[in-house]
């Protein structure tokens, strides 16, 4: 006797236990999020398996958690050879029996917090609150400040009333040689920050936010590191659009080559962001601003073939989807991964293996072509007059203009 579970799920014997109501629905979310028929079989045989386990051994639905996953894996090895992906089948379905309500989540035992880290804390969630800085911003200062309390205090109690300034310089100075410019900044700028912090909340009377040393920078001392015209033109004609993933990439790198959006503005957009009668696309920049900028007639074929002939179905909603299941949007440090597969794979001469390089390429081109600088920092979302005038430095034949002659004549 056989069992249909779904159209390409039929088990050899009939579900039993505390489970057999959920596998179904299991199945049906499996396949949702696009894993393959292998993987949506195995899973489904290790949930009517584990789901008779649990009716042998008497344990109530409700009662289910990962202490008898664990205790099924042990089981059952003694029985058959497991596999790889049985303990990973085993997770998911807790994860959906959650979802449904069938079992309560579980509690996670917490580590104590040293005094530090809980101070920590408060200065991050006062960033998320007040200041409403980007995840990522908030993890890189908490991480310097944590860094900094332990210097100071160890693991014992922490109290921000002793702090001197010649804790905070003295950090800065040991710290800062170690790391990159642009990590050495943002050690100082995380320091300030959260001294500031210290002083709205009372626990500091002294302004030891001044006391942060400067790191040594000059304005504008880097000159762009922008991908050529020619080598974005050699880097899509080769990528192979017969393929679904291929459909994908091309339309990211068109998306990042004429339009300079940032990586993780490529990776938060969502199928409701493209207007296609009006020819818009709807970016989320930093700090929770949206611009509004025009769809190019070849990008957006880009993004209709891959929606076309490329993106898997489900129910998630961001434009760009992992191929593997399961089919999720893309995390802003994928879209760098992918760009340094493709420099990589075709061989492209590119400046640097990363997505920021199709940025500076975009403004480049722009003002190579006489855009003004307002012009390409209102289509760069920039907050800053400042931010766009380092372009001046790769508009060479505006640079002759204020060359003084060398002296004594041509050299």
């Amino acid at each position: 006797m056989r069992y249909i579970v779904n159209d390409d799920v039929v088990l050899s014997r009939p579900l039993e236990g505390p489970l057999a109501a959920y596998v179904k629905g299991f199945a049906r979310r499996l396949s949702e999020q696009g894993y393959a028929i292998y993987t949506l079989r195995r899973h489904i045989q290790i949930a009517a398996d584990f789901s008779r386990w649990l009716a042998q051994n008497k344990v109530r639905l409700q009662w289910v958690s990962s202490k008898h996953t664990a205790q099924y894996l042990h089981a059952r090895a003694r029985r058959v050879l497991i596999r790889d992906g049985d303990a990973t089948a085993l997770i998911h379905l807790l994860g959906f029996l959650r979802d449904e309500a069938a079992i309560v989540a579980e509690k996670i035992r917490r580590c104590r917090l040293t005094p530090a880290q809980r101070c920590t804390r408060a200065f991050e969630q006062y960033l998320q609150d007040e200041r409403a800085l980007a995840q990522a911003t908030i993890a890189y200062y908490g991480a310097f400040v944590r860094d900094f309390l332990k210097d100071r205090f160890g693991n014992g109690p922490a109290p921000l009333s002793r702090l001197h300034a010649r804790d905070v310089v003295h950090f800065v100075q040991r710290r800062a040689p170690r790391l990159g410019l642009k990590r050495a900044k943002m050690l100082t700028t995380a320091l300030r920050s959260f001294l500031q912090f210290a002083r709205y909340s009372g626990d500091v009377q002294l302004d030891l936010a001044a006391a942060v040393p400067t790191v040594a920078n000059w304005s504008m001392s880097a000159i762009p590191r922008a991908i050529a015209p020619d080598q974005v033109r050699r880097l899509l004609a080769r990528i192979n659009r017969g393929t679904a993933v291929g459909r994908r990439d091309y339309a990211i790198l068109l998306l990042l080559a004429r339009l300079g959006l940032r990586a993780c503005e490529v990776a938060c957009l969502d199928l409701e962001d493209i207007d296609w009668k009006a020819g818009i696309v709807t970016v989320h920049g930093k700090g929770g601003r949206q611009v509004e900028l025009p769809l190019p007639a070849d990008v957006g074929a880009a993004i209709a073939g891959y929606l076309q002939q490329g993106r898997p179905d489900g129910t998630c909603r961001r434009l760009f989807l992992r191929a593997r299941a399961p089919n999720r949007g893309f995390r802003p440090s994928a879209v760098g991964c992918m760009v340094r597969r493709a420099i990589l794979r075709h061989g492209i001469d590119a400046p640097t293996y990363g997505a920021h390089q199709f940025r500076h390429g975009f403004a480049t081109n722009m003002l190579r072509h006489g855009a003004s600088l307002a012009e390409i920092g209102e289509l760069l979302g920039h907050r800053h007059p400042d931010t766009t005038k380092i372009y001046t430095k790769v508009d060479l034949p505006a640079l002759r203009t204020l060359a003084v002659p060398w002296p004594g004549g041509a050299q």
